[in-house]
């Protein structure tokens, strides 16, 4: 895939975002666990260097709950989720697909649903 950039921007414009998308869009999925049902984004990712706040950092709030290890970031002006730091890979940041400027979020329909509410990679124990 071609290298590319994009801008994310929450609903008021407040935060923006760039993301470097060294494969283009990868790893896209939806989530059932608490959070990701109830705001029911469709998330990709992207290693946590190709993310960079580019304006609105003081605007964004984070949430987290349970083990804390997921950081889940929105406007505090708007209230759009932009990303989260992943539980499941804390290297990694998830990306809300809709906040991507010229995305066409039907054309996205059809991504399919991971597990996390009762299959989450990080609940699984690990063995040395």
């Amino acid at each position: 895939m071609i290298q590319t950039t994009k801008k994310l921007r929450c609903h008021c414009g407040d935060v923006e975002i760039e993301l470097h998308l060294p494969n283009g869009l990868e790893k896209l999925r939806r989530c059932n666990c608490s959070i990701c049902a109830r705001r029911n984004a469709v998330v990709g990712s992207v290693k946590l260097e190709n993310l960079k706040i580019l304006k609105g950092s003081e605007n964004l709030s984070c949430y987290t709950f349970n083990t804390h290890t997921a950081q889940h970031y929105f406007c505090s002006k708007c209230g759009i989720y932009t990303h989260h730091r992943r539980r499941s890979n804390p290297g990694e940041f998830g990306f809300n697909l809709a906040c991507i400027d010229g995305i066409e979020i039907e054309d996205y329909a059809n991504v399919p649903y991971m597990d996390g509410k009762n299959n989450h990679p990080s609940d699984h124990q690990r063995t040395p």
